[in-house]
C-alpha cells in the first residue's frame, strides 16, 4: 500500500471539496473494498476524505411516503429494518444475499452502489485492463469471461456490475442525492447513475469531481410480491451469475431488474409489458442485442430460467 495522507471531515460540502481540490483523493467510509483496492495497488489515492462523522446513518420518511436512506446507513441496518422488511421486501433479500455477515456490517449504502466489478483482470495488475488502466486492453474478451457481461457490454469492457443491492433499487426506481462542493445538490435518478462502458469503462458513474452522496431515496411502497433471487456457484459469499429483482402485482404485471449481465443493473421498462405473457418473451426483449462470449452464452437461457422460477414463485 502506497502512503497517504487522511482528514476526517465535518459538514458533506466540507468534504466535496476536500476531494475536489486534491489530484487523486478518495472518499472513505466502511472501506469494504476501496481498502482491497488499496492493498492490491488498483486504487492509489494519496488523500483519504473520511465522511463516518457526517450523520448520513438515519433512516426516515420521506415527504412523500417513501424513505430517504442515509448514505452510511450499514447494509446490516438497512437489511433488519422494520420497513424496509415490510414494504420493501426485495432490497432486505438483495442485501442479506451479498458478502457476509461482518462485511454487512460494515458496508453502506453509498459504498454499495459504488463498489467496483469483481472481473478478476480487473484485480490482476499484471493483465490489461482498460477499467484500472485506461487505453490498456480488454484481457477478459479473449479471455475466461464466465462471469462477466452479456449486455451493453463494449469492445473496451464486458466488466459486471456486482452490487445486489444496486439491483433492487433498481426495480424499485430509487433515487440519488448529491452534495457538489460549491453545496449545490442535485437527485439521480439510479437508472442514470451507472454508465455503461462504452469507450470509457474506468468511469462507472455520473458523479463528479468531489460529488458526494447522501442519501438514497425510495418513493412510497408499490405492494405486490417482492423476491430477489440469485444464481450463484455457491451458496454464500459469492458474486451473481444471474439475479432478479422483481415486484410482481396480482394481475401478473411488474417490475423486473437483472444482475449479474452488465455494467450495472439491467432493468428495460418496456419489456415489463410483455411479463404477463411469460419469461421467454420477457427476456427475449430484455436481452434483445446481447454480445454473450463463448464462457457465458449460459446466462441468456439461465436469465430466462430464473425469470421463469421468479414468475413462478410470484403466482405461488
Amino acid at each position: 500500500m502506497r502512503a497517504f495522507t487522511y482528514e476526517r471531515a465535518s459538514a458533506p460540502v466540507e468534504a466535496a471539496a476536500a476531494v475536489a481540490r486534491t489530484p487523486g483523493a478518495k472518499f472513505i467510509a466502511g472501506g469494504t473494498n476501496l481498502l482491497d483496492l488499496m492493498k492490491l495497488q488498483i486504487e492509489t489515492p494519496t488523500h483519504l476524505v473520511d465522511v463516518n462523522g457526517l450523520k448520513f446513518d438515519t433512516i426516515e420518511p420521506s415527504p412523500d411516503g417513501g424513505l430517504r436512506i442515509g448514505a452510511l446507513v450499514r447494509n446490516t441496518d438497512l437489511a433488519a429494518d422494520e420497513r424496509i422488511r415490510r414494504d420493501y421486501g426485495v432490497l432486505s433479500r438483495a442485501l442479506l444475499a451479498g458478502a457476509s455477515g461482518q462485511l454487512r456490517n460494515q458496508a453502506t449504502t453509498a459504498g454499495n452502489l459504488l463498489q467496483r466489478t469483481r472481473c478478476p483482470y480487473f484485480y490482476d495488475t499484471a493483465q490489461p485492463c482498460n477499467k484500472r488502466q485506461p487505453g490498456s486492453g480488454c484481457s477478459a474478451l479473449d479471455g475466461v469471461s464466465r462471469q462477466l457481461g452479456i449486455i451493453g457490454v463494449s469492445d473496451a469492457c464486458i466488466a459486471t456490475h456486482p452490487s445486489d443491492m444496486a439491483v433492487a433499487m433498481r426495480a424499485l426506481d430509487a433515487t440519488v442525492e448529491t452534495v457538489r462542493p460549491d453545496g449545490a445538490v442535485r437527485t439521480i435518478p439510479i437508472a442514470e447513475f451507472h454508465r455503461l462502458p462504452g469507450d470509457t469503462p474506468h468511469v462507472d458513474t455520473v458523479l463528479e469531481s468531489g460529488e458526494l452522496i447522501t442519501a438514497v431515496t425510495l418513493p412510497p411502497p408499490v405492494g405486490g410480491k417482492q423476491i430477489y433471487r440469485k444464481v450463484r456457484d455457491r451458496a454464500s459469499y459469492a458474486f451473481a451469475l444471474v439475479s432478479v429483482a422483481a415486484v410482481i402485482q396480482q394481475d401478473g404485471t411488474g417490475r423486473v431488474a437483472v444482475g449479474g449481465v452488465a455494467h450495472k443493473p439491467w432493468r428495460i421498462e418496456a419489456a415489463e409489458a410483455n411479463l404477463p405473457r411469460g419469461p421467454k418473451v420477457f427476456a427475449e426483449q430484455l436481452l434483445a442485442g446481447a454480445r454473450p462470449t463463448h464462457d457465458n452464452a449460459f446466462k441468456v437461457p439461465l436469465v430466462e430460467r430464473t425469470l421463469g422460477a421468479v414468475i413462478s414463485q410470484a403466482r405461488s
